[in-house]
């Protein structure tokens, strides 16, 4: 074959055995590292129409419906299942609820609790700080994860049971064949390689459960969830930066509600509702009790808060004026902040914790595989 057809030849096969999955790959990747980001400006998107229709007074259900004419594809189907119910005759609250994976579950909650309130434009503001883009480096470190993850992890893990099932019992056959000592650390690779696959086939699959959580947002968690058993709800509330980012929707919203002379029962059990996590709920019941009992509610709300700040921050505002949205602001911004930087700081030590990890098991495995050719040279020496 002449050379210029064998370069052609070797051109089209790297096209086709390394361009075309590398490029599909990427494409897919990207896809699916900005649905977070789709959903988050669906979400606004909604959140301005509501408020362009509330400040021309026209009504949501009209405005929604003049959208949903538009046909634009980047407002999502989950639009368009919305503005299918209204048309069909349900209210602006009935619709939301009949379209649960449209929006935030939060941000659903609060819309239906303004609605409740009668005056959805003060709880607007509550609903943006829920779908508050989060830092660059908390985001650029999570797509790094990902893309470690669906690539590099995998192949690692591949590579690893690969050399324990098919290197590592040659290399022990020749050990055994050259009538060498072998060195301790090769002899615990050899011995424990199957416990360290599992490990890091452990470690790939929570990571895996990790990213499509992440991927797959509130809407996939939602199918996790069993009222009778919320265990997601559990972890979420015990995740030190998703706790704050309850308690800050709990502790805006029952400004929100108290602000509008709700009375402070209904308010407790909306603002409980707009968390959208059972572990929420269930101490906002304990907080009514309490009330019921003869408790003040700036006592009462101890239970939501274990620091206490949540009590001092609402005795304060009961004797401030502006009301209550008004004098928890600083805390909300202090909740905010330091979810943030607890978010990131556990997102760093993640992806630094994965590189050392893989590091040193490939270490683990090289050391022990050079080891024996060492022993085998040196006639047994070992460390």
């Amino acid at each position: 074959m002449p050379d210029f057809l064998q370069f052609i030849l070797a051109i089209f096969w790297y096209t086709v055995l390394i361009l075309v999955p590398g490029g599909a790959f990427a494409v897919l990747l990207h896809f699916l590292l900005s649905l977070p980001m789709q959903r988050r400006d669906r979400g606004l998107f909604f959140l301005d129409i509501i408020e362009t229709a509330l400040n021309r007074g026209q009504a949501l259900e009209n405005a929604i419906l003049s959208a949903a004419e538009t046909r634009d594809r980047m407002i999502g189907l989950g639009f368009y299942l919305l503005a299918a119910h209204i048309e069909n005759g349900a209210r602006f609250g009935e619709a939301l609820e009949r379209a649960p994976g449209f929006l935030h579950p939060q941000v659903n909650a609060i819309l239906r609790a303004g609605e409740k309130m009668g005056d959805i434009k003060k709880v607007l503001p509550a609903c943006r700080e829920v779908l508050r883009v989060p830092p660059d480096s908390v985001r650029t470190t999570m797509h790094y994860m990902v893309t470690i993850l669906l690539l590099f992890g995998v192949v690692g893990s591949f590579m690893i049971w690969f050399v324990a099932t098919f290197v590592i019992p040659r290399f022990r056959d020749i050990a055994a064949g050259a009538d060498v000592k072998i060195w301790p650390i090769s002899e615990f690779v050899f011995r424990y390689a199957s416990v360290l696959i599992a490990f890091e086939i452990f470690i790939l699959l929570a990571l895996v459960t990790l990213a499509i959580v992440y991927i797959g947002g509130p809407g996939f968690v939602r199918f996790l969830r069993f009222h009778g058993l919320p265990f997601i709800d559990w972890i979420t509330w015990h995740v030190p930066w998703k706790r704050k980012k309850l308690q800050r929707t709990f502790s805006a919203m029952l400004g929100v509600l108290l602000d509008g002379s709700v009375p402070e029962a209904e308010a407790l059990r909306l603002a409980g509702d707009c968390t959208a996590n059972e572990i929420s709920r269930k101490r906002v019941v304990r907080i009514i009790a309490a009330l019921q009992q003869g408790t003040k509610l700036d006592d009462a709300v101890r239970v939501f808060d274990d620091s206490g700040e949540f009590h001092w921050r609402l005795k304060n505002a009961t004797h401030a004026k502006g009301g209550f949205l008004n004098a928890l602001k600083g805390w909300h911004a202090a909740l905010e902040a330091k979810a943030f930087q607890q978010e990131e700081t556990t997102a760093h030590a993640t992806m630094c914790g994965l590189v050392i990890l893989n590091g040193a098991v490939v270490a683990l495995f090289a050391t022990a595989l050079f080891g024996v050719l060492v022993a085998i040279d040196y006639g047994g020496l070992s460390l």
